[in-house]
């Protein structure tokens, strides 16, 4: 009796990352015919751009996260593994991680993105945490609430100038968002919280080593931002550079040294190693160029979204940004491109990627908006950046949450997530050459690193 012929197997995708690109991709790919499987370290989609928020009291970690499970729990062809990527053999095609098997696939999509750059100074990100996890953030709230709880019990003046003195380094949009939401909250603590602190106690610096605060955006929406923060009492050092950083204290050129109760580390960003993994040779930042398909030209099969993708746009010449919407566009028409090429073999059109503009906010009732032929800032520029961030949420449960409380913050002033949780901290890697320092993308980082899981 003949056999019956066998039926090729569907094809395997495998996603590794869970943020905006990794999400988008797997969605995208929902109840085709094809199996995929997500490889993140952590459970959780986290919304980035807010985090800001968490760190200075605003928002709740769980506002602004989601898990992977359940942001794709409704596609039976989709498999989430909580594991870390630590190499990945091409020629075998298999993905390898610390505790599973090697995962085979017959398509790679990378979308880990990137991590803060400390410039060859690991060991500054005890010291100054950046904005990149939830660990990250509630370590920020601890120093910051801490702070306050001590200026509050000293009679000491030098001590209680320098626990009430905020250092946050670089002047791109997360530096200038967490500068002014820190006013707010030093404002906020000293008129409701506590007797002994008064408004005028509380001191913010934003250092920026460049000539201007936001170089990504147009001069005069810059030129605004940098007005708006010192009317709020923000001190702006621009064109000053960290040169040593020692537990309480910031050292900037020329050796003034600005003591500091809480540092912030917003400065440059790098990719995650997914370029050693590959075998192949960065761009700058440790990105990965990639074709108009966003495939790896020297790596057949195998994709590159979000922070991590090196393309440029084809109207502008610029290297598209590391931006939520970048991300989101890429990974969505990725998905797409590869279910159609599942189904029908043909590739389509190239990615083409349609701002949305750029934006970052500055305090209370103050943004800019940048939509390349016309700008907007101010009140309407606020309004309008709050929108786009609570569409931007994953799912319409945390867009209704953030929606309620921002306007019960707005309307009262209060800010309910001022808690101190026992002591949470950044403690340097025992040993450098056996575990690498923290990697991790805008929603959903892998790379090998600390624990940071953050709740």
């Amino acid at each position: 009796m003949p056999k019956a012929p066998t039926l090729p197997a569907r094809p395997h995708v495998v996603i590794v990352g869970g943020g905006f690109a990794g999400l988008a991709c797997a969605r995208a790919l929902g109840g085709a015919e094809i199996d995929v499987t997500v490889i993140d370290r952590r459970n959780h989609n986290l919304f980035q751009p807010l985090l800001y928020q968490v760190a200075t009291a605003a928002l709740s970690p769980a506002d602004i996260a989601e898990p992977i499970r359940d942001a794709l729990g409704r596609h039976r062809n989709i498999a989430v593994l909580l594991a870390e990527v630590i190499a990945i053999d091409h020629e075998g095609r298999f993905v390898l991680t610390d505790r599973l098997p090697p995962l085979a696939y017959d398509r790679l999509v990378l979308a880990s993105g990137s991590d803060y750059s400390y410039f060859g100074k690991d060991h500054w990100r005890a010291l100054a945490p950046g904005l990149k996890t939830i660990r990250e953030a509630r370590v920020i709230r601890q120093r910051l609430l801490m702070a306050f709880e001590q200026a509050e019990a000293t009679r000491d003046s030098e001590a209680k100038a320098r626990l009430l003195t905020s250092v946050i380094i670089g002047g791109g949009p997360t530096g200038v968002e967490m500068a002014g939401a820190m006013v707010d909250l030093g404002r906020f603590m000293a008129a409701h919280d506590h007797r002994n602190i008064s408004p005028r106690d509380t001191r913010v610096l934003l250092v920026e080593a460049g000539p201007r605060l936001l170089p990504a955006f147009p001069e005069d929406l810059a030129a605004y931002a940098e007005q708006r923060l010192r009317r709020l009492g923000v001190e702006v050092m621009t064109g000053v550079a960290v040169e040593a950083m020692s537990e309480g204290e910031v050292v900037v050129a020329g050796g003034r040294s600005i003591p500091a109760g809480t540092i912030v580390w917003a400065a440059g960003t790098k990719a995650t190693p997914a370029a050693q993994w590959l075998g192949i040779e960065p761009e700058k930042g440790g990105r990965i160029a990639v074709s108009p398909y966003l495939e790896v030209p020297e790596r057949q099969g195998v994709y590159v979204l979000g922070d991590l993708a090196h393309l440029q746009d084809p109207a502008s010449g610029e290297v598209l940004p590391g931006l939520a919407q970048v991300a989101k566009q890429q990974g969505r028409w990725l998905g797409r491109a590869l279910r159609r090429l599942a189904e029908t073999g043909e590739r389509g059109a190239p990615f083409r990627f349609r701002s949305r503009g750029n934006t970052a906010v500055i305090g209370r009732n103050a943004a800019i908006f940048d939509f390349g032929r016309w700008h907007l800032k101010g009140r309407f520029a606020w309004v309008l950046w709050a929108v786009v961030h609570v569409v931007l949420l994953v799912s319409f449960e945390k867009r209704l949450l953030v929606s309620l409380q921002w306007i019960w913050r707005y309307m009262t002033g209060k800010r309910s997530a001022r808690l101190i949780d026992e002591p949470v901290d950044l403690a340097p890697p025992a040993d450098p050459k056996s575990r690498q320092t923290d990697r991790h993308e805008s929603g959903g980082g892998f790379a090998r690193q600390r624990g940071r899981q953050g709740t």
